[in-house]
């Protein structure tokens, strides 16, 4: 059983931009290449704006989730300053990607480099309805760390 193909239009804001891609059958994220004519240095702690070249068109019900790539976490330090950006379905602009050197090196971020992916999710509004109670549970009011790590 195949999985659903969503059509999204795109546009290259730089004519060198290259399309995002699965490199497998089985992936869930399209990689973002960076659409730089130079390599970019990003020392330790140091953020960037990294330019993809690229704009989306999302249909309505849908967004797109940029993540970090898991191998330039582990052999860089590469990671998001916001964990997970979301492109909304009605922005139109270029996407670029907020990049955060969390390791004890200078990296260098070379063209075309694949440095985010991502991912298409669907997504519902919400309705926010004001109440003075909300519906009780088992958890309870119990925050951060209330479910424990015990095992059943």
């Amino acid at each position: 059983m195949g999985r659903a193909v969503i059509k999204i239009k795109i546009k290259k804001f730089n004519k060198n931009a290259l399309i995002p891609n699965f490199q497998t059958k089985g992936s869930s994220g399209a990689d973002l290449h960076a659409a730089i004519l130079h390599p970019i240095e990003i020392k330790p702690m140091q953020r960037a704006l990294i330019p993809t070249g690229i704009g989306l068109e999302i249909p309505e019900g849908y967004e797109i989730q940029v993540r970090a790539r898991s191998g330039l976490a582990m052999k860089k330090g590469l990671s998001l300053v916001n964990g997970i950006g979301t492109i909304d379905a009605d922005y139109r602009g270029e996407i670029s990607v907020i990049v955060i050197n969390l390791g004890n090196e200078t990296i260098t971020i070379e063209p075309d480099e694949r440095i985010a992916q991502i991912v298409c999710i669907k997504t519902e509004q919400l309705e926010f309805i004001e109440a003075s109670e909300l519906t009780n549970s088992a958890r309870g009011t119990q925050g951060f760390g209330s479910t424990g790590t015990k095992r059943d």
